[in-house]
């Protein structure tokens, strides 16, 4: 029975464990019947997802499949050889884990969630519920090889809107108190946050400020922060299926392309929007995929 290792670097989700279960069945895979699942999760902890990705390699799995960059750059120090598939990479060239996205080479494959590319439609719905937003405030995970590709993209889409870009540089566990306090007397009235940190923590300390908070990581949204626009995070977990099938058969994962996303979402936390005293417009409410209410 092939053995598939599973590297999230979020807290374990249920959601994600279907959504990846869903993928792996449409090819015929069942957990426990003909394909078994290891599953990791490092909590976002850098430190953590190294030790678990050398010991999802110790126990000799078929494939790694990570979740977020930091999961995909500890799976490739671990090993050079085992087959790894990224879920959900915000930019794997930009982060240095590929060479491109048509022929990664070496042993990485997978989904790009293109997330940096992004950053200017986030900065235009943050503006669309503060419509005199002049400076915004971006928290980046320093550790995470995604966060230079982040700002760069982040601080070039600001320029675009008319829009200053405090950049703020933290590690996961770092109290955000302080750091969200200098942004919030730099001027800043919103923040996006990196979703390779601990976004339960940034979300309260940022509804105490009354700064609203965009998410990079859908997770993000349920755990207290206003509003996720991205890919659709299940989505891009179940397509895995298709490369672990792939692999399985003998396909090199340097030589499968890595695919975009699909599908897009945009999620409102209607219950945080009350916390900060906003009004969420039924316009903008009735383009979401979901509200959290």
């Amino acid at each position: 029975m092939p053995k598939i290792g599973v590297l999230l670097f979020p807290p374990m989700s249920k959601t994600y464990q279907q959504a990846l279960r869903r993928g792996l069945q449409s090819f015929g895979y069942v957990e426990g019947k003909n394909i078994a699942i290891d599953w990791r999760s490092a909590d976002s902890n850098v430190q953590r997802a190294e030790k678990l990705a050398a010991e999802l390699v110790a126990v000799k799995v078929n494939v790694i499949i990570a979740y977020l960059t930091p999961a995909a750059a500890a799976a490739k120090k671990a090993t050079a050889t085992i087959p790894i598939v990224m879920a959900y990479v915000g930019d794997p060239v930009g982060g240095g884990l590929v060479k491109s996205l048509a022929r990664p080479e070496a042993n990485i494959t997978g989904l790009s969630a293109s997330s940096a590319e992004l950053s200017g439609k986030r900065i235009q719905l943050v503006r669309e519920v503060i419509p005199e937003l002049a400076r915004v405030g971006i928290v980046i995970n320093g550790s995470d090889p995604f966060a230079k590709p982040f700002v760069a993209e982040t601080v070039a889409a600001g320029k675009h809107a008319n829009v200053i870009v405090d950049v703020v540089d933290t590690r996961p566990g770092a109290d955000p108190e302080p750091l969200l306090e200098r942004l919030k007397h730099a001027g800043a009235r919103a923040v996006i946050i990196q979703g390779s940190l601990d976004t339960a923590r940034w979300a309260e300390a940022a509804i105490k400020r009354g700064m609203p908070t965009m998410a990079t990581q859908k997770h993000s949204v349920a755990a207290g922060m206003l509003i996720y626009f991205g890919p659709d995070a299940d989505d891009l977990i179940a397509r895995a299926g298709s490369y672990v099938d792939r692999l399985l058969r003998g396909a090199k994962p340097g030589d499968l392309p890595i695919e975009q996303p699909t599908r897009m979402e945009l999620i409102v936390n209607r219950k945080t929007a009350k916390a900060l005293g906003l009004e969420i417009s039924p316009a903008f409410l009735s383009r979401a995929n979901s509200v959290i209410d």
